[in-house]
């Protein structure tokens, strides 16, 4: 960060509007008012933020101003979520444990992490998302220490259970799952770019699926 320090700001999807505004103004003037005082004080250091939400579709729902967005996000970095990460390189999954249990436990016995790591993949239940993301996989590590299990989450998602039912019972076309798939993952992703990297199609055409999808 720079000399002047930083401001991190979690959970940035969630701010109001009129938060936004008054941060936009700390942005571009960078002048703040501190609380209880009537003189302005400049501000030179950086404004970090970080959201699980995606800021696309917040700014086209009008609840992420289009100003206070690109005045914010002139460096952006995505960071998978879990499950991709595990995915996309199984030791993900290695590395991440090690750091949880010296956490929690002050040292990273190389037994104790490849034991918890095969009491994951034992339990765990097929194609399991992680909801909870890297904060689940905390909460699992920890019951697992305590009771030498964890209680997975079971969502109930009913639009998963008609598609798979419609999928069984083939009364779904092509065009239909794609559009179901593309909509997903840019729910996830957050941009047509990032779809049609996952799906190998042009954007246009995954703009298409995904308009026709809404």
């Amino acid at each position: 960060c720079s000399p002047c320090g930083a401001i991190f700001i979690d959970e940035i999807g969630e701010v109001p509007i009129p938060v936004q505004i008054k941060l936009l103004q700390v942005l571009q003037e960078r002048e703040f008012t501190p609380v209880g005082s009537h003189l302005k004080e400049k501000f030179q250091g950086r404004v970090i933020g970080a959201t699980n939400q995606p800021l696309t579709e917040l700014r086209k729902k009008k609840r992420f101003r289009e100003d206070f967005y690109y005045r914010l996000c002139s460096d952006v970095i995505e960071v998978p979520s879990l499950r991709q990460r595990v995915r996309e390189h199984a030791e993900e999954i290695t590395i991440l444990l090690s750091f949880i249990i010296e956490q929690i436990v002050g040292r990273t016995p190389p037994e104790l992490v490849e034991k918890i790591g095969q009491l994951i993949v034992e339990q765990q239940p097929d194609h399991y998302r992680w909801p909870g993301n890297i904060r689940e996989l905390e909460q699992c590590v920890r019951q697992i220490l305590l009771n030498g299990v964890y209680n997975w989450q079971q969502i109930d998602d009913p639009e998963h259970s008609e598609l798979a039912e419609r999928i069984e019972q083939g009364t779904l076309s092509a065009n239909q799952l794609l559009s179901t798939y593309c909509s997903r993952l840019y729910a996830q992703l957050g941009t047509y770019e990032a779809v049609a990297k996952v799906t190998q199609l042009d954007r246009r055409t995954v703009k298409k699926y995904i308009v026709h999808s809404g």
